[in-house]
């Protein structure tokens, strides 16, 4: 799969534009619906988000679309679920797909499976992750996720409220936490997915949706997808479905996060493979040999006072716009921003020099100085991040370097052999919290 940003077309749904992409060239289609926020771009921007989409064109022809309404489709009223269903049917037609397997998550969820249901012969399979049957919480449906009266006084508050906190962010990927970085991407994804208004109408309509006489007519191959613990789409939606959709195959994951990609998100896109094509991927290794390097601004603090919290705020960002532009460069990975620092993974320690060394120049013109550290070393994988002794050795080394300095381990100076790069010997340290002494090296 090329790694190249996809081209945005448009599929025509009666006099509504209806925006997609396509990415992957497997044998089989599979047209994903998202829930309630889409805009193609922002979401693609998002690293966790992007690597789920790339497992599933792995295997596959991925369609993508912005509902009607929303993102880069035409902004005119949600509709209704019939004329969203011609949305999907209208894409489909569009990149001459006769027959996909549809991926409903959350409000998506209702969509998917009216489709399946109405069009069988054009529906190869329905993937549930994180459905909804019925949104409103009543008497005979107590696993709603509101009561008509708090859903009311929600959408009274909403105006107020949109875009103006990403702080909700957790709510929906608990496993998340405080990230600043995801907060700041959740705000735009709200904003440049729907104004206000368009929010609470399709909220509103999505209120009304109660799919339970419909799910017995479900005559397609069926997985349901759901963590114990969803804080958004109580499990017992799932349980629901998995008793009435004839055939359904139902797993229940660990975990509290609702959107797919989130926690065990390898292991949803494994079971979606296996259960498309009778074949799994192998299992990811829990353990890999990486170079992390981090970085730091060296005086911030004292920085963001002489400057004032505005104008520290524009230099903030311009920096890390500097770093994500030299670790593209460099085939880095960014794995965390805390702050004012990044940790990022190579898979060489030479380009991690490069990158540190780079990145150390294109700021300096902003009157910043960084300080980087890099080790090479057997690493953890947790999810999307890395972790062990190799992270908090690189974390402690950074830790050692001088404004405008890149320092770097032994080992790491051991197996840039030939490469050219010259060190200069900084002694012997001993790092906080890890035992031994450690010989550190500054990149000449």
């Amino acid at each position: 799969m090329s790694s190249a940003e996809p081209e945005i077309r448009y599929a025509r749904s009666g006099d509504v534009h209806v925006a997609y992409y396509v990415v992957g060239e497997g044998p089989l289609d599979i047209v994903f619906v998202h829930g309630a926020l889409t805009n193609l771009k922002v979401l693609r921007e998002e690293p966790g988000i992007r690597r789920f989409y790339e497992r599933l064109a792995s295997f596959s022809r991925l369609i993508m679309f912005d509902k009607r309404g929303m993102g880069l489709s035409d902004h005119v009223s949600v509709g209704s679920l019939e004329e969203r269903m011609d949305d999907i049917r209208a894409v489909m037609d569009a990149v001459g797909s006769e027959r996909a397997a549809l991926i409903g998550m959350s409000e998506g969820g209702p969509l998917s499976m009216l489709f399946a249901a109405t069009y069988p012969e054009r529906t190869e399979a329905l993937l549930l992750v994180g459905a909804e049957v019925k949104e409103e919480e009543t008497e005979d449906w107590p696993w709603g996720e509101a009561t008509r009266e708090s859903f009311e006084t929600g959408m009274e508050t909403l105006p107020e409220r949109w875009g103006k906190s990403g702080a909700n962010v957790t709510y929906f990927i608990p496993s998340a936490g405080n990230d600043p970085r995801l907060q700041d991407w959740w705000r735009r994804l709200m904003v440049e997915s729907a104004s206000p208004g368009t929010a609470i109408a399709f909220m509103r309509m999505a209120f009304e949706i109660d799919v339970r006489d419909i799910v017995a007519s479900i005559r397609v191959p069926t997985l349901i997808l759901h963590r114990q613990g969803d804080h958004v789409c109580h499990v017992e939606n799932a349980r629901y479905l998995a008793k009435r959709i004839p055939g359904a195959r139902y797993l229940e994951l660990d975990g509290d996060d609702h959107i797919p990609w989130g926690q065990n998100g390898d292991e949803i896109a494994s079971e979606i493979q296996e259960f498309l094509t009778g074949a799994r991927e192998s299992p990811t290794p829990d353990r890999v040999l990486a170079t992390v390097l981090f970085t730091d601004l060296v005086g911030s603090t004292e920085r963001a006072v002489a400057v004032g919290d505005r104008r520290w705020a524009g230099l903030l960002e311009t920096h890390h716009a500097a770093v994500r532009r030299e670790l593209a460069r460099f085939r880095g990975r960014e794995i965390d921003t805390a702050g004012d620092g990044f940790l990022a993974s190579f898979d060489g320690p030479a380009r991690a020099i490069r990158c540190a060394s780079a990145a150390i120049d294109s700021v300096r013109g902003l009157g910043l100085e960084i300080r980087a550290g890099v080790h090479t070393g057997e690493c953890e994988i947790v999810g999307e991040k890395l972790g062990g002794i190799a992270v908090h050795i690189g974390a402690r080394v950074a830790a050692k370097a001088t404004a405008g300095e890149i320092l770097v381990s032994g080992t790491v100076k051991d197996l840039v052999a030939g490469s050219g790069i010259a060190f200069e010997d900084r002694g012997v340290a001993e790092l906080k919290g890890v035992p031994g002494s450690w010989p550190l090296f500054a990149v000449a």
